[in-house]
């Protein structure tokens, strides 16, 4: 699909139009580093698995911090829920045996989908560097996963170009060789202007990447913070989303009002194009993810009540 046409079609379309028959979401959160912080998770989860995503991840932390917190808390999640989760797990910290036994325990426990990544520095360091007798890079995970079980694997893309990449054409060749690798599916980075993710798809398609494409999105109500996370990633943080947080540091629930406005026009423009997957960073809250996927028209399955375990 021709990327102008998809925005200029995008300006017509409205989510009152919109039929959710073929959308496709998931949901990822983080390990809870204490047992209040716990608490709340299971309450956001409760009240999210009413809307049956495809699935479910749980982060891993830098050089492998939260790994015996991220096994427990997808471990749970398979237990105790009716959702699918999926592990993060990344090449840091670990040896490739290491690495095998967890991955082999993820596959003993029925956890059978991992969020394959490279992963970032550990504390202290200021650029990756392999570690000694472990897998260089995710393309070599990949690999390594496919050697225990048949995993469904995801892993991540940058539409605004990974930091540490030379340029965007090496970025996506990082990414063509995951795929080709054994990786199922892709979910990028959070981005802000749709048209850098129709881009990168149809740059993606040219390249031969076939598998579908996810997008991640991310509902801003703490800006700064967001500010902080892009500096990290490489996500690009356009002027206008400045603009439209400003002087609303102590208003939150103006915030809120406003961080649904964006992400609902975002989904809007990218529905209007074709775009049927998306990934939405939770940030362990509830409340703004739940609003957009019933904006657009995922709803509780007969018998669930989204309000039930809300917790903010």
């Amino acid at each position: 699909m021709n990327t102008q046409t998809s925005i200029a079609e995008a300006t017509a379309f409205s989510l009152l139009d919109w039929q959710p028959d073929d959308l496709r979401i998931s949901f990822e959160f983080f390990p809870p580093k204490t047992a209040e912080m716990e608490e709340q998770l299971w309450q956001v989860i409760r009240r999210l698995e009413p809307l049956q995503p495809d699935f479910v991840s749980v982060t891993y932390g830098a050089g492998g911090t939260t790994r015996e917190r991220t096994h427990r808390t997808v471990t749970r999640i398979l237990k105790e829920t009716s959702l699918t989760p999926a592990a993060h797990l990344t090449c840091v910290g670990a040896d490739r045996d290491e690495i095998d036994a967890i991955a082999q325990q993820y596959w003993d426990d029925g956890v059978k989908h991992i969020v394959a990544l490279r992963g970032d520095p550990p504390e202290g360091q200021t650029h990756y560097e392999p570690y000694p007798g472990g897998y260089d890079y995710a393309e070599d995970l990949v690999k390594g996963l496919g050697n225990i079980g048949n995993f469904d694997i995801s892993v991540a893309a940058y539409p605004d170009v990974h930091p540490e990449a030379s340029n965007s054409a090496s970025d996506l060749d990082f990414l063509k060789r995951k795929v080709d690798a054994g990786a199922n599916r892709v979910i990028t980075q959070y981005f802000f202007e749709p048209e850098t993710y129709l881009r990168f798809r149809d740059k993606a398609a040219a390249a031969g990447i076939n598998v579908p494409i996810v997008a991640g999105i991310m509902p801003v109500t703490n800006f700064k913070q967001v500010q902080r996370f892009s500096a990290g990633c490489g996500a690009v943080v356009p002027d206008w989303l400045e603009h439209h947080f400003d002087g609303l540091d102590d208003d939150m629930a103006t915030r809120r009002l406003v961080a649904s406005a964006i992400v609902a026009e975002q989904c809007r423009q990218l529905i209007a194009a074709d775009v049927q997957d998306f990934h939405f960073y939770t940030l362990n809250r509830a409340e703004l993810t739940a609003g957009i996927c019933h904006l657009l028209g995922i709803r509780p399955q007969t018998g669930h009540n989204l309000n039930e375990g809300q917790g903010q």
